[in-house]
Order: structure tokens, then C-alpha cells, then sequence
């Protein structure tokens, strides 16, 4: 913070002495208050710490504090008057920026409350309380936000996660957890985070975004988009791969927007965060244990459990361990139009890592019947990629052709093919068709959908058939 009208220093120490106690230091002169300098950072923040510590002992509770328009009045109101007490001649604009920073403390997510709220900020990124990263427009960049300490990191997490029910402590110092807009939060705290504790908020757009929006953003090509629609609504059983941060939940949500609102939803997520429009949708997140280790309820359970609630769609946010093979059997099971997600950096990964997870159910089951039930219930998966660029976009789009042996085999419909960069830095491809129409065609077409011939056309970009 800085401002162009503050005291000496001496009158600043006066009256920051006058500020923690008042009966302590008399008010600066008259002739000081003219002479100006900017109060340090180290004043700034003892004045906020006396602020805080003076308005919530106001409270009878201070550690539940409603957020409501009549607390944030009042609060707002405590806080003037404790600020006119200290005497310290303050400009205006200094004191609107006290007001903000501290209704943030009392109501928001602290020092990083502006980064949530701004838009062109996608991640936030906490790497102890003297290093705050922010994501914009794909490029992670460190910011000037600061925390007070370790403690005043460990506060912003405790105000995410007590809402929910869930804990971090010594015992258990990972968590994961979402704001109430739905952005996912991860918080490690030490012994395992060395350099303090670490907070990772991955933003989710207010605004829904729509097939629509990921054409405009050079993210899939529109008859990609119609392709991925006669999809979801064919009830193909479709897997999002992707690496870490490349936008598999975005890509999910947009595609769910596709299934017909008459159909019964159930998603199942460690920490709810995909937004359905459609009206019969049941939401089931993951439950940690309690302290005495014991309540806990995982993805594979919610999985198993969604079987009985006479499902037609099953939506797992991300498989990552046994539920995978739970997933396999309700797509094998009649629940077909099934959606999830994994981390893998091609199909052919993403098979692998299938294979991996069902092998982690527990179950000895020879690798070629897991691979037969891969093949058998998955039918499509895209391929999310980010790219050198910071761009987020759809790489492949395979389909899962059948076993030949003991192998599974996959045949993409479209790849994206990477030609450089431009002047900007900006990666240059073009996404192209194989030639190769799916072998689900038929199922595409009974449900109404008979996709023109040239979007299959071999060796071009589907742009470029249209044009020919």
C-alpha cells in the first residue's frame, strides 16, 4: 500500500504506539502530520493486526462471524471507529484500502481475495506466506500479495475447509476441498510442506462456458464439436484425458452440457465441482475419516452406491484409483452415456493407466479380461492437451476399436498436428481428420445423427473439406 500524505517517522511510531495501546503515546502534532512519508510495510501490518484483534474481540464469538449485510455493516462500522482512535492522519485513499483488505480478512479469503476475484486470474498459487503465484492467460507469474506469516496462511485454509466438514492438522496435513463457487482447493501445511503451508486454487469460471465458447477459443474445431455432441447424446461411453492443468474438468462440464435434460444424473467427485444445468442431477462427494479413522467414504463406495440409484448417466470426476474398475462395470452394465476423466498424455496412456487402476481394485484378474473390459465399455477418448503456449486444447480424438489379441486397439478420428509458433509465440497446428470413419457410426446414426462425409476426409483439416 502507498499513499502520497503520511507522517514522519516519528509521528508514525507515535501514533502506531498510540494505535496499540492509546493511552500509550500522545496524537502527532499538528506541524508533523504536514511532513509526509509512506508507512512501512512491517506498520501496515501491525495497524491491521490491531484493527482485526480490535473489532473481533467486539464480537462474542470472533471465530463465527456471519457473513451477512448487517455484520459487514457492522463490522465496517467497528472498524471506522477503531481506526479513528488511532489518531493516525491517514488520506482517504489509504483508509478505503485498510477497509477493503480487512473485510476481506473478516469475510473473504484474505490477501488473495482480489486474485479470486479477478477474472483473467485462473489459478492462485501459495507457496508459503511470501510467495503468491497467479495464472493469466496460461502464464503463471508471482504477484505482490503477502501473507502475514505461516499462521495467517493456516486461518485462509481453515475458512475454506471447516464449512465442509473436513480437517488439516499434523495427523492430517493434506486436504482437498472447494469454494462455494465450485474451485478446487488444495492446502498442504507442514510437516510435509517444508518451506510453510501451500495453498492451490484451481478458479472455475462464473460464467458457464459452452461448446460454443471453446470453439471461440481455438480450443476444438466446430465440427469437432458436432462430432463430440452426436456423441454424448448417442450414449457413447466417452474418457477426458489429460495431463494436470490442461482443462479435463472443463471439457467435462461442457460435454455434459449435451446430455438431454430428461435423463437421471448422478456425479460423483472428491470435492464437487462440476456444474450441470439439467434439473435431475444427484451430487455425491467423497467423505475423509473422522479423527478416530473411521467414517470414511471413498469413490469406489460412491460408485458402487450410484448403481443402486437407478442411474442413466454415471459422471466421475476424475478416476485415480479401484473405483476405475467400478466405473468399467456400470458402462458394461446397461449405464451407457457414461463420462469421467483421468491423467494420462495420449489414449494410448490412458489405456495403461485404465489398466493400472483396475489392477489397484484388489482383485486378481488376468491383464488380458481387464483390457477386454476397457475395450467392451470405453468408446471414445479425448485427448485435452496444454500446450507450450499456455493454450488448453483438444489433441486427439480416439475410438476404442475392439481387442486383437491381447491388445487394445485405438484409431484416432482427428489429431491435431503442431507446425510452430508464430510471432507472438502463439503455437501454430491444425487439427486433421484420418480418413477413418468410427465404427460406432451406426449407433450415431439410429439416434439421428448422419454426420457428413467430408469431416472424415483424409489428410485435411476439417475447415479445409468444407472449403473444397
Amino acid at each position: 500500500m502507498s499513499a502520497p500524505d503520511r507522517p514522519t517517522t516519528t509521528s508514525r511510531l507515535q501514533s502506531l504506539a498510540q494505535a496499540i495501546n492509546p493511552a500509550a503515546a500522545a496524537p502527532p502534532a499538528a506541524n508533523e502530520r504536514e511532513r509526509s512519508g509512506p508507512l512501512s510495510n512491517d506498520e501496515l501490518r501491525k495497524l491491521k493486526q490491531w484493527l482485526i484483534s480490535r473489532v473481533s474481540t467486539s464480537f462474542d464469538d470472533p471465530g463465527a462471524i456471519p457473513n451477512n449485510e448487517a455484520t459487514r455493516r457492522e463490522v465496517h462500522t467497528r472498524l471506522l471507529e477503531a481506526l479513528a482512535t488511532t489518531r493516525l492522519p491517514l488520506p482517504e485513499s489509504l483508509k478505503a484500502e485498510l477497509l477493503r483488505d480487512l473485510s476481506n480478512e473478516f469475510f473473504g479469503y484474505g490477501p488473495i481475495q482480489p486474485l479470486l476475484e479477478d477474472p483473467e486470474v485462473t489459478e492462485v498459487m501459495v507457496n508459503g506466506p511470501r510467495r503468491v503465484y497467479a495464472e493469466r492467460g496460461g502464464k503463471v507469474t508471482l504477484t505482490s500479495v503477502r501473507f502475514d506469516d505461516d499462521e495467517h496462511v493456516r486461518r485462509v485454509i481453515d475458512r475454506i475447509i471447516l464449512p465442509l466438514g473436513r480437517r488439516i492438522d499434523y495427523d492430517t496435513p493434506l486436504v482437498d476441498a472447494r469454494l462455494p463457487d465450485g474451485s478446487r482447493v488444495n492446502a498442504v501445511i507442514p510437516p510435509v510442506a517444508i518451506d510453510g503451508p501451500s495453498v492451490t486454487i484451481r478458479k472455475f469460471s462464473r460464467k458457464r462456458l459452452t461448446i460454443e465458447d471453446l470453439v471461440r477459443f481455438n480450443s476444438v474445431t466446430p465440427q469437432i464439436a458436432e462430432f463430440l455432441k452426436a456423441c454424448i447424446v448417442s450414449r457413447l461411453n466417452v474418457v477426458v484425458s489429460g495431463g494436470t492443468g490442461s482443462g479435463k474438468t472443463t471439457l467435462l462440464n461442457v460435454l455434459s452440457g449435451f446430455i438431454p435434460a430428461d435423463e437421471r444424473i448422478v456425479t460423483i467427485e472428491d470435492a464437487a465441482e462440476l456444474q450441470l444445468h439439467q434439473e435431475h442431477v444427484v451430487r455425491l462427494e467423497s467423505k475423509k475419516a473422522n479423527l478416530d479413522g473411521r467414517g470414511e467414504v471413498t469413490i469406489r463406495d460412491l460408485v458402487r452406491n450410484a448403481l443402486r440409484m437407478r442411474p442413466e448417466r454415471i459422471i466421475v470426476g476424475e478416476c485415480r484409483g479401484g473405483e476405475a474398475l467400478d466405473m468399467l462395470q456400470a458402462m458394461n452394465t446397461g449405464h451407457d452415456g457414461s463420462l469421467t476423466t483421468l491423467h494420462a498424455n495420449a489414449p494410448r496412456d490412458a489405456v495403461s493407466r485404465l489398466e493400472t487402476m483396475c489392477l489397484m481394485a484388489g482383485l486378481d484378474f488376468p491383464l488380458k479380461v481387464v483390457r477386454e473390459q476397457i475395450a467392451s465399455a470405453v468408446e471414445l477418448i479425448v485427448q485435452q492437451t496444454r500446450l507450450r503456449d499456455g493454450t488448453r486444447r483438444v489433441t486427439q480424438v480416439t475410438e476404442v476399436a475392439g481387442m486383437e489379441g491381447d491388445t487394445v486397439v485405438l484409431q484416432d478420428i482427428f489429431k491435431f498436428t503442431e507446425e510452430g509458433l508464430d510471432a507472438d509465440n502463439k503455437v501454430v497446428g491444425v487439427m486433421r481428420a484420418t480418413g477413418l470413419r468410427p465404427i460406432f457410426t451406426p449407433k450415431l446414426e439410429a439416434a439421428g445423427f448422419r454426420l457428413p462425409a467430408e469431416i472424415f476426409a483424409t489428410g485435411l483439416s476439417p475447415r479445409e473439406a468444407r472449403r473444397r
